[in-house]
């Protein structure tokens, strides 16, 4: 690969790590912009999880450093997040792409409309307190989505950051903290299965792991320094690209 299409990768993994660690969805920029300089699509799946595991870490640790995590809750929803993600890569859709695609475009709608409507969502820490019915609620949560991530993935950022603020009343930047340990930790049980079918890309993937670091360093800052006055418009963004990008690939 020549340095310009390696530069034009670089760059787009730098936005979307940036984009990923304050809202969720940096995926419609980086795998886009992996295949378009003509990596195949299993390959451009495996570098861009190889890519985005990195981004993901250096986010979690920034967010951690912050106290912008809640370790009392985390320590249950990981191991259903694995487990999720794990039968994800592995399980064969029963249902037709094109269907499960119009599902997630429904719901993604769905929550940037609410989000936009609702003015007062996620704009405060109203966070009362860990029940067995919010930890049961928040392992299948956390199963389901990690479960998601493995099979298909795009938006599960930012379904994480609106099922917290949702369930738990976190606000924006502690949902995003929160909501993306869980992200790290599907990431890397997906990476493991495209590593191990030889699906990733090194050469490629570690100046773009580089640059996600970056991204994600400094986008985690910035959430964490702003909160829901910066999360909140990005989210709404990125929630209704998604919606859009869906849209144009069912039509």
């Amino acid at each position: 690969m020549d340095m310009g299409k390696l530069f034009f990768i670089c760059v787009a993994g730098f936005t979307a790590a940036f984009v990923d660690s304050v809202a969720g969805g940096g995926g419609i920029i980086s795998i886009p912009a992996i295949m378009a300089v003509g990596i195949p699509s299993h390959i451009a799946l495996g570098t861009n999880k190889f890519g985005a595991s990195f981004g993901a870490f250096a986010s979690t640790l920034t967010f951690s450093k912050s106290k912008k995590i809640y370790f009392p809750l985390i320590k249950y929803l990981v191991p259903f997040t694995l487990i999720g993600a794990v039968l994800g890569v592995k399980t064969v859709l029963s249902i037709d792409e094109k269907v499960l695609q119009v599902i997630i475009l429904i719901l993604v709608f769905v929550i940037a409309i609410y989000t936009l409507i609702k003015k007062d969502f996620g704009s405060s820490n109203d966070f009362i307190g860990l029940t067995k019915k919010n930890i049961i609620y928040g392992c299948i949560l956390a199963f389901s989505l990690g479960f998601y991530d493995g099979l298909f993935g795009p938006g599960t950022g930012s379904f994480l950051i609106f099922a917290f603020i949702s369930i738990y009343k976190f606000d924006f930047s502690l949902s995003a903290g929160n909501g993306k340990i869980l992200n790290f930790a599907s990431g890397i049980a997906s990476l493991a299965t495209f590593a191990i079918s030889g699906s990733v890309d090194y050469l490629i993937g570690i100046p773009f792991a580089l640059s996600m670091i970056l991204g994600a360093f400094l986008g985690t800052k910035i959430a964490i320094k702003n909160g829901a006055k910066v999360i909140k418009p990005i989210f709404i963004t990125i929630a209704l690209a998604l919606t859009l990008k869906m849209l144009s690939s069912i039509l």
